[in-house]
């Protein structure tokens, strides 16, 4: 990364269960593979802090998957061990910035503004598409209506090769 370039950042969504840490594991093994420094930050969303190992199974899939800088934040607390009052992301952002990463994949924090990938598992996640912004394309385990494919860029989960490779173009663009 060049000195005091910003690193690319985008937000993969959706409910528990619905394929984000597959996803980011996938996108994180693609981008090292051509050289870039991955950092994830994943929001513990179910409530409080993150005890210790809680979360980790995502975070330990992140890392194994290639990326240098993995954290979980819930409740203030951000496991990176760094404590403090609070913790925005935009907090964590800023802290990962001095580690001149390439790419930051944030998983969770719905409602932040940065481009976002959603993932659908059932026809109720569909509420995400009316309540979130920034959304660059969608990624469903369900059929989508055309008016959906009209609006974003839709793949099947089980049409993993087309989306990863959508995406590696679509977020490599910006680490350019």
């Amino acid at each position: 990364m060049a000195l005091g370039r910003k690193p690319s950042i985008f937000q993969i969504v959706g409910y528990q269960n619905s394929g984000k840490t597959t996803l980011a594991a996938k996108l994180i093994k693609r981008f090292t593979q051509e050289g870039q420094r991955v950092a994830t930050i994943k929001h513990h969303g179910h409530g409080g802090m993150p005890a210790a190992g809680d979360e980790q199974k995502d975070t330990f899939c992140h890392r194994e998957a290639g990326a240098l800088i993995t954290g979980v934040e819930g409740a203030g607390m951000l496991q990176i061990h760094a404590r403090k009052e609070e913790w925005t992301l935009n907090d964590i952002i800023r802290l990962y910035e001095a580690f001149s990463m390439d790419v930051i994949l944030i998983e969770g924090y719905k409602q932040a503004e940065y481009e976002k990938v959603v993932l659908i598992r059932s026809e109720e996640d569909l509420s995400l598409l009316r309540t979130l912004k920034n959304i660059i394309c969608v990624i469903s385990w369900v059929p989508l209506s055309p008016e959906i494919s009209e609006v974003y860029p839709t793949f099947h989960i089980k049409d993993e090769k087309t989306y990863v490779e959508w995406l590696i173009e679509r977020m490599g663009k910006s680490c350019g």
